[in-house]
């Protein structure tokens, strides 16, 4: 198996290398927004120590990283008013994993609206609102 990068753009994130609009943190895990959103209130949750994905997470990472995904899924379906969430999580180049850092996408959907493209930049300023919204639906 390769080996961690401790230069990819999650592990500058959590430096504080690179900015990021976080929404949840603990001991354990982050919670930010996606600045390539695919639907409002698209935002990765990822653990704060060292591995590429699910397959060399040890089980206290995926612990720590399935209850923030799911603490941040019922926040991002209560602040949007969303019918579902969808959770998804890549594991390898060929997986269609594009950053290698542990990462699960949470994806507030509803009901008939398609998923915006991949790869598009959002507006940073309706970014900074979703998140907002979402901290409030945490309290």
């Amino acid at each position: 198996m390769t080996a961690y990068d401790p230069e990819n753009i999650f592990a500058k994130i959590l430096r504080g290398e690179i900015p990021s609009t976080r929404v949840y943190e603990d001991d354990d895990t982050l919670a930010f927004m996606d600045i390539m959103p695919r639907t409002d209130g698209h935002l990765l949750v990822i653990p704060k120590t060292p591995c590429r994905n699910l397959l060399d997470a040890s089980p206290e990472q995926l612990a720590a990283v399935m209850a923030t995904t799911k603490k941040m899924a019922l926040a991002v379906k209560a602040a949007f008013g969303a019918d579902g969430v969808t959770i998804q999580q890549f594991n390898e180049a060929a997986g269609g994993q594009e950053v290698f850092h542990l990462h699960f996408h949470v994806l507030p959907r509803h009901e008939g609206m398609p998923m915006r493209p991949p790869g598009n930049m959002g507006d940073m300023d309706a970014i900074a609102s979703h998140a907002e919204k979402i901290r409030a639906a945490l309290n």
